[in-house]
This record gives C-alpha cells, sequence and structure tokens, in this order.
C-alpha cells in the first residue's frame, strides 16, 4: 500500500530562537532540521554529547548554513536542568519557541533519577517542569510558544496520587501513563497561569501518534536490552502505510502546535487518523485525563515542591 505524503508548511522563523529537548535523535532531530531550515536560531540540549554532534552534523549537511548549537542537558538530574536554566539566563536571549519533547518510556524495572523520582515521572514531568521554571524570564521575554509533547498514552490511566513515585508497586506502563499525564496538565496550566498573571507565553499540547520512534527501540541505559516487542508490528505496519505514521510525520503535531500561526493556546494537536495512532495533524479533542483544573493545580503545586522551583507569579 503506498502511503500518501503528509507535511505540513512552517513560517519563516528567522530571528528565532527555538529550545528544543531530546532534538539529538528521532522526531526531535527531524524537527530540529525542520526549524533551522525555517531560519531559527535552534538550541538543542543533550545528555550525550557525542550524540549531539553527530545531530549537528546532520543538520548542517541538509540545511545551508544552518544556526545550530549544542548546550548540555540531563533531564533525570534537577542540577543539570538549573545548570542548564543559570547557561541561558547568563546569555541573556530570548527564546521564542520551546519545544519540550524529550522522553523515556517504560523501562522493564523501576529505576530513579538523580534525586530518587522515578524514572519517567520525573524526566517526563519534573524534568521540563524545572526546565521551565528556570528559564520563565527569557520565555516571558520572547513572549514564547511552549509546546509540550505528551502522548497517546495519556488517554488512560491515572495519577497515582498516593505513591507518585511507583515505590510500593511499580508497573512501567502505568508510571509512564502517569508521567505524561502530569505533564500534559502542567502544559495546560501554564497556560491558564501566563493567561492570569500577563506572563506573555502560550503553551499548548501535542502528541505524535504511535509511530517507529526509538522510545521502544533497544534502550541499554534504561534496562532494555532488544527491541520492545510491539515495536516490529508498528514498524512493519508503518512501513506500509496501515494505521500507523512514521517518524517523519509523527513530528509534525508539535511542529504545527509550536510554529503555525492558527494553532491556539491551550489547545491539543495530534495526527487525525484512526484512533489519532496516525495522519496529517490536526487540533485534538482534549483527553478526559487533562481537563480537571484541579488536577492541574495540585500537580503544579507537588512539581513546585518536589523541584524546588517556584514559578513566581509577578
Amino acid at each position: 500500500m503506498s502511503r500518501r505524503s503528509i507535511d505540513i508548511t512552517i513560517p519563516n522563523l528567522s530571528g528565532k530562537r527555538v529550545l528544543i529537548t531530546g532534538a539529538s535523535d528521532g522526531m526531535g532531530l527531524g524537527m530540529a532540521v525542520r526549524l533551522a531550515a525555517a531560519g531559527a536560531d535552534v538550541l538543542m540540549p543533550v545528555r550525550n554529547p557525542r550524540k549531539g554532534e553527530n545531530a549537528l552534523a546532520r543538520i548542517r549537511q541538509s540545511v545551508a548554513n544552518a544556526k545550530v548549537s549544542l548546550r548540555s542537558l540531563d533531564l533525570s538530574s534537577l542540577q543539570s536542568v538549573k545548570a542548564l536554566g543559570d547557561v541561558l539566563r547568563e546569555e541573556g536571549q530570548p527564546i521564542h519557541i520551546l519545544i519540550n519533547n524529550a522522553g523515556v518510556m517504560t523501562p522493564p524495572s523501576r529505576q530513579t533519577t538523580a534525586e530518587g523520582f522515578e524514572l519517567q515521572f520525573g524526566t517526563n514531568h519534573l524534568g521540563h517542569f524545572a526546565l521551565v521554571g528556570h528559564i520563565l524570564p527569557l520565555l516571558r521575554a520572547g513572549r514564547a510558544r511552549v509546546t509540550s509533547q505528551v502522548s497517546v498514552a495519556a488517554n488512560g490511566g491515572a495519577i497515582n496520587w498516593d505513591d507518585l513515585n511507583w515505590e510500593r508497586k511499580y508497573d512501567g506502563m502505568r508510571a509512564y501513563r502517569q508521567s505524561k499525564i502530569a505533564f500534559g496538565l502542567f502544559g495546560l496550566e501554564l497556560d491558564r497561569r501566563s493567561k492570569a498573571h500577563g506572563w506573555g507565553i502560550t503553551s499548548n499540547l501535542s502528541h505524535p501518534g504511535v509511530a517507529p520512534t526509538s522510545l521502544l527501540a533497544t534502550r541499554p541505559e534504561i534496562g532494555r536490552d532488544e527491541d520492545a516487542r510491539n515495536i516490529r508490528l508498528i514498524r512493519a505496519l508503518s512501513a506500509r502505510g496501515i494505521i500507523f505514521g512514521t517518524v517523519e510525520t509523527a513530528m509534525l503535531p508539535a511542529l504545527m502546535a509550536a510554529t503555525d500561526l492558527d494553532a491556539k493556546a491551550g489547545a491539543f494537536y495530534g495526527p487525525r487518523g484512526l484512533g489519532g495512532l496516525g495522519g496529517p495533524p490536526a487540533e485534538q479533542r482534549l483527553y478526559s485525563r487533562l481537563r480537571s483544573t484541579d488536577d492541574a493545580e495540585r500537580i503544579w503545586q507537588i512539581s513546585e515542591r518536589l523541584t524546588k522551583t517556584t514559578v513566581a507569579i509577578t
């Protein structure tokens, strides 16, 4: 079966500074290429310097005169997050677009961050929460659009309020769902708080559907020594244009949410195909788990306490 070409037009981003996490491979790298091609000054904070340098080389091969640079960031370490915030605030340049894209999915056994948080909750949610807190002055100066990448997994499960770190009984997928629900609630609460306090930031959400990305591939650093079983089926169907997207199409909802002039604050973007698993990007109905403003306020307050990052009101 042939796959119909799917793409979007990205506006001219000359003069815009863009920060994207998780840009050293997969969808993040694809987004960095497209953003650089649109003229943006792209910052790529990476954990692995070698992967980062390889990613830079690939971008510069694809985009003549690309404005791209690396910074150091390990989202599983709040000290590393703070260090990046210190560096960027010292540079003093406004950030116009932030795409919170990096993530980790379903370690086979429970692992923790440098501060002892369950790895997925600590990386996918708390690390990004702290990052926004540390660079908030730069986001405000750039009247930034912040796009946070959640997952179709956030359409199920719940936040385990009594055991956020899964210390009693670890379940990798349930913990992953929790991390993405918390992250989505945060992204929407950020937009509400910006409106209420005049920060000038707009915040929205995206999800990539399902595609054969590296999330479920072999990841020795999280204890996965071989590809997850379901990624083989995803690869096979994706290659035939059936149900699932590709890495190239999966990145489009985040790019639309972050750059489209008509993309809405507080909205949710993803593939519009069957079950939101693949297809062209479009605005989506918000998942039920992301609709509670009480839950959003609660996770915000907990996140401030856990990360020791206070997002100032004034």
